[in-house]
C-alpha cells in the first residue's frame, strides 16, 4: 500500500517535473561517451571520474557535449576556469545522488582550496552518451551565516539516505517535488500558518537540517540559558516553521527540482533566497522579534537536499553561499516563474 500522503494533497498542484534527459552500465571516458543504459552505480562512476579530472585540472579526460555548459555560483564561465584552476584535492566528506530515470547525478560535500576545505555542490546531467550541463557552487571559509566546513569534512552520511523503498511505495516524481517547494513555499515569508495556511508543514518529528556544515535543528540549549530565550537552533525543523521565525525571507525564487531520485525518496533542490529587506517583525506567538544586522538586501544561493518519508521531510542537507541580491540562475527550468 502506498503512504497516506496528508502533506501532498495541500501542495501537489505546485509540482512540476522540470528536468528530461537520456541516461547514460559502466561509463569510460576513454571511449568518449557514456552508454546510454547509465544506471545508479554508472552515474556515480561518472561522478567520481568528473572528480578526478578536476583535481587532475584537465577537463579533456571527460566524455563532454560540445555544447556542454558550466556554471560557478550561478556564473557561466568556460570549462576549464575557475575552481579547476585552483582545486588542490578532494575532501573527506563525499555523498553522491543519482536519479538514472533522467540522468543527472549529484555531489555534496568537501573539497581542498588554498590548503583549506570548502563545500561543494555539483549537479551533471547526462544525454545521449555525454555530460550536457555542469552545475557547480561553493562555500568557502568566511562566506556567512551558520557553517563549520571543519566538522563537515568530518562528516559522514547517515545510512538512512540509503534505504531502497519498495517499488509499491514509492511516491511519484511529482509528489516528492510538490514536498520540497511545500519546503520553501511555507519558508518564504514565514508565518507559522502553514503551507499557504493549510496548518501543516511536511516534516517528521525528528527532521534534522544541515546548512554549510552546521546543525541548524535540534542543538542542545547552553545549560545557563534562560527558558524563555528564544533560541532557533535548538528547535526542530516542525517547530522553527510553525514559530514563523523565518519572517524575514521575503522571497524564495529560481525554484528548480533536477534530480529526483524515487527509489530513495531524495529530491535535489536549487533556489535563491532574497533577505535583507526586513529584519523586524511578529512571531505566529505575538512575541516581537528582530534579525540584528539583517539591514542589507542579500541572497542566498542555495542547494538544498531532502530526504522524504512517507510524504514528509525528515533531513535536509544544504550549501549555501551568499551571493548579490536577487540574482538570477542561468539555468533553464524554473518552477516558480520568476
Amino acid at each position: 500500500m502506498r503512504p497516506t500522503l496528508t502533506i501532498v494533497s495541500a501542495i501537489v498542484l505546485l509540482a512540476a517535473a522540470v528536468s528530461v534527459g537520456n541516461l547514460a552500465p559502466k561509463a569510460d571516458a576513454s571511449t568518449g561517451q557514456i552508454p546510454l543504459n547509465c544506471d545508479r552505480a554508472c552515474l556515480e562512476n561518472v561522478m567520481n571520474q568528473y572528480l578526478a579530472a578536476l583535481v587532475a585540472h584537465n577537463p579533456e579526460r571527460l566524455p563532454l557535449s560540445k555544447d556542454v555548459m558550466y556554471t560557478e555560483n550561478a556564473q557561466r564561465i568556460g570549462l576549464g576556469d575557475g575552481f579547476w584552476k585552483t582545486v588542490e584535492g578532494r575532501g573527506n566528506y563525499t555523498h553522491l545522488f543519482a536519479d538514472p530515470e533522467f540522468g543527472q547525478v549529484a555531489f555534496m560535500g568537501t573539497m581542498r582550496e588554498a590548503s583549506a576545505p570548502l563545500l561543494m555542490s555539483l549537479r551533471l546531467r547526462i544525454e545521449l552518451g555525454r555530460i550536457t550541463e555542469i552545475e557547480s557552487v561553493y562555500f568557502r571559509p568566511g562566506g556567512g551565516g551558520p557553517n563549520n566546513i571543519g566538522d563537515m569534512d568530518k562528516y559522514k552520511s547517515e545510512d538512512l539516505w540509503f534505504k531502497s523503498i519498495p517499488p509499491e511505495q514509492r511516491m511519484s516524481r511529482q509528489e516528492l517535488i510538490a514536498i520540497a517547494d511545500g519546503y520553501f513555499t511555507g519558508l518564504q515569508r514565514n508565518d507559522g500558518k502553514g503551507i499557504n495556511g493549510t496548518g501543516m508543514y511536511p516534516f517528521t518529528n525528528d527532521c534534522h537540517r544541515i546548512e554549510n556544515g552546521s546543525p541548524t535543528t535540534n542543538v542542545p540549549r547552553p545549560a545557563n540559558e534562560a527558558k524563555d530565550a528564544i533560541n532557533l537552533f535548538s528547535m526542530d525543523c516542525l517547530s522553527q516553521f510553525k514559530l514563523g521565525i523565518y519572517f524575514v525571507v521575503q522571497n524564495i525564487h529560481g525554484r528548480r527540482f533536477p534530480l529526483v531520485d524515487r527509489e530513495r525518496g531524495v529530491v535535489w533542490a536549487h533556489a535563491v533566497f532574497d533577505q535583507g529587506t526586513v529584519s523586524k517583525g511578529a512571531l505566529s506567538d505575538g512575541r516581537p522579534y528582530e534579525f540584528k544586522g539583517f539591514n542589507r538586501p542579500s541572497s542566498i544561493l542555495v542547494t538544498e537536499v531532502f530526504l522524504i518519508e512517507n510524504g514528509k521531510i525528515r533531513r535536509v542537507e544544504a550549501v549555501a553561499p551568499s551571493a548579490f541580491y536577487h540574482i538570477n540562475s542561468p539555468w533553464p527550468g524554473n518552477l516558480s516563474g520568476d
